[in-house]
């Protein structure tokens, strides 16, 4: 996508702006403790710029999945004292969108301060993009900025409605990174290019494969799908799961399969278990309708990691198995450090919410040139979709 309005580029200065975050944050188990706060984190930067530039800003995020009812469990309580730890400054509590304490609150900030709204899909009208519920949101700022990349995929009311009413709208830094990377991802190169494709079911890939078939050299796949493609090649006149007839529509397109890089060895199981015995074989041997491939192994994990370690660029989405259980790492930490290797010869970057934790697990998160915070937004921006959020910003 073109670039984005920026918001480096506007004057706030004692405005009140209206600051769409990622906010969605996971909690231990059991707890309203927060398990992770990288999404806080990424918006940072952002909001100490209007800090820095004395605006009045008003975050708005959602949290879960509460159905457009209260729930104590998802209030954005945890949210707003972590955000006041990091800021070093407090940050005051606006309530529900609509009420009269979301007035007073927002109506007392002075430049610099900042306020948080409560869960916005506590309001059924967040998710269904109801023009009302988009209006309030629209009424308690002169300027509207969007830096929740994790949600522009989404038609929503903060996300498509709010900017549709007013007339000062940017891109947050994170939105605008995210953008950039994306897209410098997507564009030709004079190098070998590589893409890594995992994942568990070819029906979340096809697109993706589709798409980085036109503009990568080739396509490495691994996790869960490799099954499919396996049956796909080996069975041809044998009943297919519909996972595997997906997989050779795939297959069976002369130009695309030329790029798909099939594993030669992986480790196969006759049990999903993080403790199942495992043979390091030839992948095409994993034909007993109860098997498991949880990992790729040996050669495969040589021919990967020489293609990676000669490419000019590489996009990465998806595990190559279950990285989770450590007897099923390998593979998957053999990409990440082959691609994490190319430092300064190559442009990396890596997309999904479990090829981020992957990376953060083997501590190789900061290796790489962007590592996306979209889980379902990197995926469509992959697959050559215009995301809604993005596209709310440009439209005149």
């Amino acid at each position: 996508m073109s670039a984005l309005p920026d918001i480096r580029g506007a004057d706030v200065a004692g405005k009140r702006v209206l600051l769409r975050a990622e906010l969605n944050v996971t909690f231990a188990p059991g707890t309203t403790e927060i398990a992770d706060d990288s999404r806080i984190l990424a918006t940072l930067p952002t909001l100490e710029l209007l800090r820095d530039r004395s605006a009045k800003t008003i975050i708005c995020t959602h949290i879960g999945r509460p159905g457009g009812r209260w729930n104590t469990d998802l209030t954005v309580e945890p949210v707003r004292e972590r955000l006041a730890q990091l800021l070093n400054r407090d940050v005051k509590y606006a309530g529900t969108v609509g009420s009269e304490d979301c007035r007073d609150a927002v109506d007392s900030l002075r430049p610099g301060e900042v306020a948080i709204l409560e869960n916005l899909r506590f309001d059924a009208g967040e998710e269904s993009n109801a023009p009302e519920f988009a209006a309030q949101l629209a009424e308690l700022a002169g300027v509207y900025v969007n830096d929740a990349f994790g949600a522009s995929h989404r038609a929503h009311a903060s996300i498509v409605g709010v900017p549709a009413l007013v007339q000062e709208r940017y891109a947050g830094l994170l939105l605008a990174a995210e953008n950039d990377a994306l897209s410098e991802a997507l564009k030709p190169t004079d190098g070998v290019s590589v893409a890594v494709v995992g994942g568990a079911k070819v029906a979340d890939k096809l697109a993706l494969i589709r798409n980085l078939a036109d503009r990568f050299d080739w396509i490495l796949t691994g996790g869960g799908m490799i099954k499919a493609f396996v049956d796909a090649k080996v069975r041809r006149n044998e009943p297919l799961s519909e996972e595997a007839q997906l997989a050779r529509t795939l297959w069976d397109d002369q130009e695309l399969r030329r790029k798909i890089v099939l594993p030669a060895h992986g480790k196969i199981t006759s049990e999903f278990s993080p403790d199942a015995e495992y043979h390091g074989i030839p992948i095409e041997y994993a034909r007993p309708a109860g098997s498991y491939i949880l990992d790729i192994d040996g050669a495969a994990i040589l021919e990967y990691t020489h293609l990676l370690k000669n490419a000019s660029k590489i996009v990465w989405n998806g595990p190559m198995g279950v990285f989770e259980w450590p007897r099923f790492s390998e593979g998957t930490k053999a990409v990440a450090e082959a691609i994490a290797g190319r430092g300064d010869d190559a442009f990396t970057l890596a997309g999904g919410g479990s090829t981020a934790e992957a990376l953060r697990l083997f501590g190789l998160q900061d290796k790489l040139n962007h590592v996306s915070t979209g889980g379902g937004a990197t995926l469509e921006y992959l697959e050559g979709k215009t995301l809604p959020g993005m596209a709310a910003l440009t439209v005149s």
